[in-house]
């Protein structure tokens, strides 16, 4: 555009896109990005005189201060906005769940209340959480707001469910981050810094999520020990939580530790065949072991949380099987999240890229799995398998007092 003001007999308001162009030719007002315009001559001032009353025309009728800004700036401001009201009705339903749970336990008399402390821990340092990985772009700006909603609900109803969560979050970030350069040249999906979008955070937070506020239903908000023989319900649902959460540590600790620092080439888990890296379903002992370490970690940080918070250890079952469990569950749920990603999620060789790809194209060569799953439902799936089957087997070899 030329920024040309229009001919005395054109009508003086031009319509929404006329108001539009004149303001990107304006010189030396707006962003500043068009700041340097400024300098192009002596029509500018014309243009921006006649556009004036337009944009007070069209301020009036949104209502929002958009004068001489761009499109960019508007988005931020939308989605300053939307932080605004996220995180207003983040407080709302925080101080729902606190006058719910003080009215349950005056009515009942057997639930714990959430404290004040409590409340104000499980808003404040989710919050910072969720701040630093968006800044560090770990999480995307959908994934910050998920994020925070899950941890604030995990946090509220356990501390040892917030440390869970906090350490599977930040290993799994680090990881990712880790030979960065050479995990692009293996994954044509890898996004700088590992950004996880809502979609992410829901696979993998979902499921405990929802079994923190069955927990705070069953039990109310707190710590307690893990005892079959004494609060089986409770228990079940703490070792379910535990279960999701390992296995979705076991998975990613398999992908990225095995994925750059096996030596041997990965076989398929269903054929046993060699594969390329990256292909879905593919293992390695590297991988496996590093799966069996992930879900140990998310255990050490449960357990440690429990000898802190909890009073009651000593009339208790004894609590160093959580580590043994979150070993196992995160071992095995590498192993199923490989056999659904096997069978279940297309994987291919791109000529072209020399890459594996997830989905089908004119240069891929079939490798496995049909296209039924992605990566996120396969996670998904994993993580509620786990969570349903491992509780049972638990029963069964804990330890009893």
């Amino acid at each position: 555009m030329n920024g040309s003001v229009p001919p005395s007999g054109a009508p003086s308001f031009g319509g929404t896109e006329a108001a539009s162009g004149a303001v990107r030719a304006a010189p030396g007002r707006g962003s500043g990005r068009a700041g340097a315009g400024g300098r192009g001559g002596g029509g500018g001032s014309g243009v921006a005189d006649a556009v004036r009353p337009v944009l007070s025309l069209q301020v009036f009728s949104f209502w929002i201060p958009m004068t001489y800004c761009e499109e960019d700036f508007f988005k931020e401001y939308l989605k300053m906005m939307a932080n605004i009201i996220v995180l207003n009705a983040l407080i709302c339903i925080s101080l729902v769940f606190w006058i719910v749970s003080m009215t349950a336990s005056t009515y009942y008399g057997t639930l714990r209340p959430i404290s004040p402390w409590r409340w104000l821990f499980s808003i404040l340092v989710p919050l910072t959480i969720a701040t630093q990985g968006f800044k560090k772009k770990s999480l995307d700006h959908s994934g910050a707001l998920g994020g925070l909603v899950v941890g604030f609900i995990l946090t509220v109803a356990n501390y040892s469910f917030f440390t869970s969560l906090f350490v599977f979050f930040v290993t799994s970030s680090k990881l990712t981050k880790w030979k960065k350069d050479i995990k692009k040249q293996i994954d044509s999906e890898y996004k700088e810094g590992g950004q996880r979008n809502w979609l992410q955070v829901l696979c993998n937070g979902g499921v405990p999520t929802e079994l923190a506020i069955l927990y705070m239903i069953e039990n109310g908000p707190g710590e307690i020990p893990i005892d079959f023989s004494k609060q089986y319900t409770a228990s079940w649902m703490c070792l379910s939580l535990l279960g999701a959460l390992a296995c979705s540590a076991g998975d990613t600790w398999a992908s990225e530790i095995g994925s750059v620092m096996s030596k041997s080439k990965p076989r398929l888990i269903t054929t046993w065949e060699k594969v390329p890296v990256g292909t879905n379903g593919a293992i390695t002992f590297v991988g496996l072991l590093s799966s069996l370490l992930g879900g140990m970690v998310v255990g050490i940080a449960y357990f440690i949380t429990q000898l802190i918070f909890v009073t009651d250890l000593e009339v208790s079952a004894p609590q160093w099987p959580i580590i043994v469990f979150g070993a196992a569950a995160g071992l095995l749920g590498s192993i199923v999240d490989s056999y659904l990603g096997a069978t279940m999620q297309y994987s291919g060789f791109d000529q072209n890229t020399g890459m594996v790809v997830n989905h089908q194209t004119k240069d891929s060569k079939h490798i496995s799995g049909k296209p039924i799953l992605d990566n996120n439902a396969v996670n998904l799936f994993s993580s509620i398998i786990i969570a349903l089957v491992f509780p049972g087997m638990a029963w069964c070899f804990w330890p009893r007092r």
